[in-house]
């Protein structure tokens, strides 16, 4: 016999929304279970029910927002230290690219707005910002398969192995890392596609073989890339794309 789990782990399994959307949809009696409402936090369901969400909120799920930002070095993409610039301040109305489309800049899109993935403070590049907590999930979950690319100048001496060990075989953290996809693009730019973001991955991996990482841009994540936007603007991801 399968053991019951908590509700709002199982939709965040699911890919319904996150846990913290859940027990939200929850407490407003917004989700069904096999076709009862459940609306008590904490309730625990049998693994293989059926998950229906109320019409109110789907309605939720489509209000809320992603936005791609050109982040600029100098900007952190989380919860920033005393003296440094998180990347959300950046999402203004005269930031916004006016040939990217969508809606309109409003300060509502700026509630619970969160980073889905990190970016450092040196780099630049396709950082995504989000409402939504099913694209967090997919983008960052323990689960996520989503590849992210990179172009990134070193310099000094690549060992002998090198960009073998950098395609699969270095450790971080006394933790084996994911294959990745690196090649050279020209003689001191390198293309890194990884699907896994360990902290500072990429400069950390290039110190381990004899380079210095000098320059890092995040060209794109999944099947949305940085394209034409500028430095230091914002668009709405639209509906017809997907990660």
């Amino acid at each position: 016999m399968t053991e019951p789990v908590r509700l709002s782990k199982l939709m965040a399994e699911r890919g319904i929304c996150s846990r913290r959307e859940a027990d939200v949809y929850i407490e407003r009696g917004w989700v069904y279970v096999d076709g009862e409402k459940i609306d008590v936090l904490g309730t625990k369901v049998d693994p293989g029910c059926e998950i229906k969400l109320a019409g109110q909120a789907k309605s939720a799920q489509q209000q809320r927002v992603t936005l791609l930002l050109h982040k600029p070095v100098g900007y952190v993409s989380g919860q920033p230290e005393p003296g440094y610039k998180p990347a959300v301040m950046l999402i203004q109305r005269d930031s916004q690219w006016q040939e990217g489309g969508g809606p309109a800049f409003s300060p509502a899109m700026l509630k619970g707005l969160a980073p889905a993935g990190r970016l450092d403070i040196d780099s630049t590049g396709l950082l995504v910002l989000t409402q939504d907590g099913r694209i967090a999930r997919q983008l960052i979950g323990e689960d996520s398969d989503v590849e992210k690319e990179y172009l990134v100048r070193v310099e000094g001496k690549l060992s002998d192995n090198g960009l073998k060990l950098l395609n699969h075989g270095l450790s971080l953290d006394a933790k084996a890392l994911r294959p990745a996809k690196v090649t050279w693009q020209n003689e001191d730019q390198l293309k890194f596609i990884l699907k896994e973001g360990k902290k500072r991955q990429i400069r950390r991996m290039c110190e381990l073989v004899g380079l210095t990482v000098v320059g890092l841009k995040r060209v794109r994540i999944g099947r949305v890339t940085l394209g034409h936007l500028p430095l230091g603007q914002w668009r709405v991801l639209q509906d017809d794309e997907g990660f």
